[in-house]
């Protein structure tokens, strides 16, 4: 038998086998790559996706400047870019902050009102999540924050100033508090400006824009904190800013209270039916001021009708408030800075702002001496309690106070597409509540660990059911107020707050927003409610800071 036929047959089965296994090989080759290619395509254009849809974020917090000291809420103060910002988002009528500098700062990053070595900085939760972060700014923080919150810490880039300083670099060329470019020291000089004389104002917004082009140019999301500093004092100004409010304020700060309490009742801010609250001189017991000139220190905290006065009086305060009112003019100015940049980068429609302040204005005695005016580089001066008054109209008392003209900020947020614009809610929020608020509005899950540390949750409540036009549930309590001497503590309408650690005085917000009568007398049990309320959360805040 020939078998010739059958092993041709077998070597062709042999390399049809070997060919269709190399088949197989190739084919699986083409279809992994297209598996792989597929994955990695998806994943950039997710990440692509994700970029677009995270939105930036540019906090400013404004320093001692009073509810009424900016144009969207009845000051006659130059605003015109917080009021775009006002036109273009949201107002809230109501919001607090913590009534002094660094408590308001440390519950602004934190979430907390009471944190300790597991507190963590909200922005170090963005960065995490693909976030370029910037600080330019003032920083200060109370002592329970621990060091990782810092910005020299983890920020991507960072100008920073402890407390305050002067604005103009001063004759010496030592601030009372140095600045620190990502933690290390340097001078004025050293630090980039645009402008001279060196205006720290203007630079921090230098800085600020020249530190966004990285991560606008690589279109990476970017949270940029800008801690002015203005308008706390010395009281320093730009000459031409200066000039644009001279002789305005000569009508006087009672004449200035009324015309700004009509304009906040003509712009649906607070009520008709609301009482301006009687004019107020600065009573705190635990603020005193330098030694010296105590004929001209005498008169700094008191009230006086502005009849009183006589004619240099007269416009010597004149030049104090009109100093004031240029500092704020001049951060406003710089506000719209960032405002063109975002307009002329295309990316105004992505970018949530915010606006508020860190505290009521400030009228506390720290006048180095009197032998230069208001406004220039060689003195440091600053504000009388009767202007100050007239910064937290409609309100009584000032910086450090839990009463309302300590504690009650204006609050503006616009966030194009997102939150209506041209709204005024009067729906109550807190400093406390912006970390929760921006983490949900980035979609930024609050983490289990950061690093080593389990972070201590947010003791705030987001807004974003005011921002997206419904109705927030009422958090159960907010705390304000510096130190137990003048602390604040709120439930719904009711509020019990102290005054030079006496006793606990209680309001009626609902009723009497300006705090104008005092209920505890003929209602201590509503009094003892809330302190024992208090006294309870207190405890329970606490006790979180020791948890790991």
């Amino acid at each position: 038998m020939n078998y010739s036929g059958w092993s041709n047959f077998n070597t062709f089965t042999t390399i049809k086998n070997q060919l269709t296994m190399k088949q197989v090989f190739i084919y699986l080759i083409i279809i992994t790559t297209v598996i792989f290619g597929t994955f990695v395509l998806y994943k950039y254009f997710d990440q692509q996706r994700s970029v677009k849809t995270q939105p930036n974020i540019i906090l400013i917090l404004g320093d001692d400047i009073g509810y009424s000291d900016i144009g969207p809420f009845g000051s006659e103060i130059k605003t015109p870019n917080l009021d775009r910002l006002a036109d273009e988002g949201i107002r809230f009528a109501n919001f607090y902050n913590m009534s002094k500098c660094e408590p308001s700062r440390s519950s602004l990053f934190t979430g907390l009102y009471e944190g300790g070595k597991n507190s963590i900085n909200f922005a170090q939760i963005l960065k995490n999540a693909g976030y370029y972060v910037i600080h330019s700014g003032k920083e200060h923080w109370l002592k329970w924050a621990p060091e990782q919150v810092f910005a020299k810490t983890f920020f991507d880039q960072s100008l920073t100033f402890k407390a305050m300083s002067e604005f103009f670099e001063p004759p010496s060329a030592d601030f009372v508090n140095p600045f620190y470019l990502n933690g290390k020291h340097v001078t004025a000089q050293e630090i980039y400006h645009e402008k001279e004389p060196f205006f720290k104002t203007d630079v921090l917004t230098d800085n600020a824009l020249k530190w966004m082009d990285e991560p606008v140019n690589n279109k990476k999301p970017f949270f940029l904190f800008l801690g002015y500093g203005a308008a706390h004092y010395p009281l320093q100004a730009r000459p031409e800013d200066i000039a644009k409010y001279r002789g305005k304020y000569k009508k006087g700060w009672d004449k200035i209270r009324e015309e700004r309490l009509l304009k906040l009742k003509s712009m649906g801010i607070i009520a008709e039916t609301t009482q301006l609250s009687p004019p107020s001189s600065n009573i705190n017991k635990f603020r005193g001021h330098p030694k010296g000139d105590e004929e001209i220190r005498a008169k700094i905290p008191l009230y006086r009708p502005w009849e009183e006065l006589n004619e240099k009086e007269q416009d010597d305060m004149d030049l104090e408030m009109s100093v004031f009112a240029a500092m704020v003019d001049c951060m406003d100015q710089n506000i719209g800075r960032v405002l063109n940049y975002l307009d002329e980068k295309k990316i105004a429609d992505n970018t949530i702002v915010i606006y508020l302040s860190d505290n009521g204005s400030c009228p506390y005695d720290s006048n180095r001496d009197f032998d230069f005016p208001p406004g220039v580089a060689e003195g440091f001066r600053t504000l009388s309690a009767a202007w100050a008054n007239v910064g937290n109209t409609p309100f009584k008392y000032f910086k450090q106070y839990g009463h309302e003209g300590g504690a009650h900020t204006h609050f503006i947020l616009r966030w194009p597409g997102k939150v209506k614009a041209g709204q005024i809610t009067h729906q109550t929020g807190h400093i406390v509540d912006i970390a929760p608020t921006l983490l949900e509005a980035t979609k930024t899950k609050f983490p289990e660990k950061v690093g080593n540390i389990k972070p201590q949750p947010f003791q705030g409540n987001s807004l974003m059911p005011i921002l997206e036009g419904g109705i927030r549930e009422e958090p159960p309590f907010y705390i304000s107020g510096w130190t137990e001497r003048f602390r604040m503590f709120r439930q719904k309408e009711w509020k019990i707050v102290k005054l030079n650690g006496e006793d606990w005085e209680l309001y009626n917000l609902e009723k009497d927003p300006t705090e104008i009568t005092n209920l505890a007398v003929e209602n201590p049990e509503k009094v003892n409610e809330l302190v024992s309320a208090y006294e309870t959360k207190q405890q329970e805040l606490k006790a979180e800071t020791k948890n790991e």
